[in-house]
């Protein structure tokens, strides 16, 4: 008798034991901490990988096919989303300057995305003063601007002039496109400096730009002015898409929401 209790109680232990086993191995299904952000962010970068066809800077292929290369403009896009939710301010000024800056962009033989380089320099301010002593649209330093043209003083300060200062960059960007017959590197040295991107110009990279090791400010340089293109690009895709959306008669603007 004694010993069918003991193996009812040994019977009785074991289920208990596999019991506890099995509730702590069930896996937590409380939401992580910060998985809102993290889904957020992961979500974003879903929805933004560039379409080759689409995303280039100054007709110039991106490396798109490199696994690094394509994170590192989807992050980008998404900083810059998140640095700039509205969109609208960069669109109003960009309608406001661009029509000054390309004409002229245009006349030097400049590639039409040069023009977002003011907008990543100085938000389009003519005002903008850097703490290095940079200025104007193009954030021209005193020397430099004066070796493209431009008088730089107490009283006068051509930095400031929209279109001349945007004929001195242009004579300044034909120059590093001269030195490295690329556009994307003659961005790149436009913020760094010709001698710096020549230094890490070697035969691993090829002189291609996405694969090679520079400061993280001109290595992230492209890589922004990518971001701003789209992001204005977007921005007048659904300011024409709502102008032409408001112009419909009633009945015409049920059929499209339908």
């Amino acid at each position: 008798m004694i010993k069918k209790h003991l193996i009812t109680c040994s019977v009785i232990l074991v289920l208990f034991i596999i019991s506890k086993l099995f509730i702590f191995s069930v896996p937590d299904k409380k939401p992580l901490k910060n998985s809102g952000a993290i889904s957020t962010f992961t979500n974003f970068l879903a929805g933004v990988k560039p379409v080759e066809e689409q995303m280039n800077f100054a007709d110039e292929k991106i490396p798109l096919h490199n696994a690094k290369v394509n994170r590192k403009i989807r992050h980008s896009i998404w900083k810059h989303h998140v640095a700039h939710p509205e969109p609208a301010n960069l669109q109003a000024k960009a309608k406001k300057w661009f029509p000054v800056i390309v004409p002229i962009l245009r006349a030097y033989g400049i590639p039409e995305d040069f023009k977002y380089i003011p907008l990543l320099e100085s938000g389009l301010n003519n005002r903008s003063v850097s703490p290095k002593g940079a200025a104007g649209f193009w954030q021209f330093m005193p020397q430099t601007a004066r070796e493209y043209g431009l008088r730089v003083g107490k009283r006068r300060d051509e930095r400031l002039n929209v279109r001349k200062s945007t004929i001195a960059a242009c004579k300044y960007i034909k120059e590093l496109y001269a030195q490295f017959d690329s556009w994307t590197l003659a961005a790149a040295a436009y913020n760094a400096g010709s001698p710096r991107v020549q230094h890490a110009i070697n035969r691993k990279n090829g002189g291609n730009y996405y694969y090679m090791r520079l400061n993280r400010e001109t290595g992230t340089y492209v890589y922004k002015l990518l971001a701003i293109k789209q992001a204005v690009k977007k921005s007048e895709e659904q300011h024409a898409y709502d102008t032409e959306y408001s112009l419909m008669r009633p009945l015409q603007t049920l059929a499209a929401a339908n």
